[in-house]
């Protein structure tokens, strides 16, 4: 899977670009607030219609303008696919072959990528949304099942929710609708949360042996799952429901799990060091990148951002050597030095000046 080209329209600091990439390393390189980040952004917009760093689409867009255009083209190994993404304060548009969608999961998976920021370095330190969010991104890219099942699931969820706060008095709830609303939610929620077990336990393996690699040594990394729900999850709803009533929202579910990394048994949250956090989230990244092949039979596109000034030399040795011929990489840096001795391969250089490529 490559990224031929790029096409922007007012999109954050940039008013109009049109890039054409090479099909291994492409390396934006400038001083910081300049747009190198941006550049990225937007390839990540792109691939999953919506930002790694807001939830605000208006945040995206130029500003004294109304919307931004993402465009790109995609090469697999049989077909080309145009992708466009518009973004309004509205919220988003996406086409396929310059056919607008009618469902996201009908867009999802045209081009995977998978992102390597300092940001993901608090995905073991952060909250439990962090994780949830890393979940369904990866997991919603390769498998349009899940996708669905869990963006039906959230659409019955809000309804669940708004009915809970539009209730004065608990007296006057409708069981029956309610009734009705969680053996909806209960049968959704479980189907989520199996496809998430089934992907943690695939992703575990794959992570155990990347992560003994770069660790060289003999230590046990898990990833549980971690939920509430049990086997009768609509009677669990009905028990709670003066609870979600008193709260305003439905406080058992999908939406509120989390997942725990451990090394030999041990919270890597709360007693791995700095370096084990760091190794586990690097080698996270790369298990991915396989996990995609393994799924899809093409490799994702790999984005680095500024994260190799947060790696030891060690660990940057491994990310690099990690990537396979056929992995499109996309690095943004202040510095070509470091980069140089690593890209031995085919490479191009985009310099980047207050949101204008300077050497296109």
């Amino acid at each position: 899977m490559k990224l031929t080209n790029l096409k922007l329209h007012n999109f954050r600091n940039y008013e109009d670009v049109n890039l054409e990439f090479t099909e291994q390393f492409n390396v934006f390189i400038g001083e910081n607030a300049q747009g190198k980040t941006n550049l990225l952004e937007s390839i990540y917009a792109l691939g999953v219609t919506k930002s790694h760093r807001t939830n605000k689409y208006q945040q995206l867009i130029r500003f004294d303008t109304d919307a931004s255009l993402i465009q790109g083209t995609v090469e697999k190994s049989t077909t080309t696919t145009e992708l466009e993404l518009d973004l309004s304060a509205k919220g988003r548009k996406t086409k396929v072959d310059h056919l607008p969608t009618r469902k996201i999961s009908d867009y999802f998976g045209n081009l995977n990528v998978v992102l390597f920021s300092p940001e993901d370095l608090y995905l073991i330190k952060g909250g439990p949304k962090l994780r949830r969010d890393f979940l369904d991104i990866e997991l919603g890219q390769i498998n349009k099942i899940y996708l669905y099942e869990l963006m039906e699931y959230q659409k019955v969820l809000a309804s669940r929710n708004a009915y809970l706060k539009q209730i004065i008095n608990y007296a006057d709830i409708d069981e029956v609708y309610l009734e009705v609303i969680d053996e909806q939610l209960a049968k959704l929620g479980k189907q989520v949360v199996d496809l998430r077990i089934q992907f943690l336990a695939r992703l575990e393996e794959t992570l155990q042996k990347i992560y003994q690699n770069i660790a060289h040594k003999d230590e046990k990394i898990e990833v549980s799952y971690l939920t509430d729900i049990k086997d009768d999850y609509a009677a669990q709803l009905k028990a709670n429901r003066r609870q979600d009533f008193i709260k305003g929202s439905t406080q058992i579910g999908p939406h509120r799990d989390d997942l725990i990394f451990k090394i030999n048994g041990k919270d890597v949250k709360n007693f791995g060091s700095q370096g084990q956090q760091r190794t586990v989230i690097l080698s996270l990244k790369i298990a991915e990148i396989q996990l995609f092949f393994e799924e899809t039979n093409e490799y994702p596109l790999l984005l680095l951002d500024d994260v190799l000034s947060e790696l030891d030399q060690q660990r940057q040795e491994h990310i690099f050597n990690a990537i396979k011929d056929d992995v499109q990489t996309f690095i943004t840096t202040t510095d070509l030095g470091i980069l140089k001795d690593k890209l031995n391969k085919k490479y191009e250089v985009f310099e980047i000046q207050e949101g204008k490529i300077i050497n296109d």
